[in-house]
């Protein structure tokens, strides 16, 4: 007699209608309910199958923003992602796609980012609504976390970055300055007769360097910073 309830763990799985294959830490689109929306993004923690070969898996959502308690703020990128405490098992065939879930660092060094491409900085404690880490740097004026889809300018002298529009700089002559020392550095830009090279961040900005000295804000949106 055949017990069915006995599930086999598969390596892997081919997806349905395609020639992709998943394993176990592979990001991956799954089918939202409602056809308007975008697919949903899990990482894969376990694949198994029944007697009968149907697959499933068992998933680790990742939230988008605008799905946390918080909602999605200016500094969120539009692809970032957060990697939830939220497991779920769904059946193999809502799978309609691999994608890539990048560290945030290694997000910023994209030569350009493709449709399959996101970034995770944070882990999201769904019944909370908290976030690992609480505290992430802040850069400019306007004391915000990086958003790595939006250009910024470093200053020579101390090394900050900042918008442009925080600067009352239009982008296109932001593009094309040599050099920038943001009004507290001023002075020192008085001094100096040539161009110490070009620290404008292209379309996809490299990853600010540190503030010094370092501010930090909290992300958790039951908090607010004082």
């Amino acid at each position: 007699m055949v017990n069915k309830g006995v599930k086999k763990v598969l390596d892997s799985y081919t997806i349905k209608g395609t020639n992709k294959t998943i394993k176990v830490g592979d990001a991956v689109l799954m089918r939202a309910q409602d056809p308007e929306k975008p697919p949903y993004v899990a990482r894969v923690e376990q694949i198994e199958a029944d007697t009968k070969n149907n697959a499933k898996v068992r998933v680790r959502w990742y939230y988008r923003p605008e799905e946390s308690m918080g909602g999605r703020r200016q500094f969120h990128g539009f692809k970032e992602l957060f990697l939830s405490d939220h497991y779920d098992v769904q059946s193999a065939d809502t799978i309609e796609g691999k994608c890539i879930v990048h560290t945030f660092k290694n997000y910023t060094k994209l030569e350009s980012v493709a449709s399959e491409d996101y970034f995770c900085r944070f882990e999201y404690k769904a019944a909370t609504g908290g976030f690992t880490p609480d505290r992430v740097a802040v850069y400019c004026k306007c004391e915000m976390p990086y958003n790595p889809d939006d250009l910024m300018v470093q200053c020579e002298e101390c090394k900050d970055w900042f918008h442009p529009s925080c600067i009352g700089l239009p982008v296109d002559q932001v593009k094309k300055m040599e050099s920038y020392y943001c009004p507290d550095c001023s002075p020192q830009a008085q001094d100096k007769s040539k161009p110490t090279g070009h620290k404008v961040s292209s379309s996809k900005p490299k990853l600010p360097q540190k503030v010094s000295p370092p501010q930090e804000l909290k992300v958790d949106p039951k908090r607010r910073k004082k």
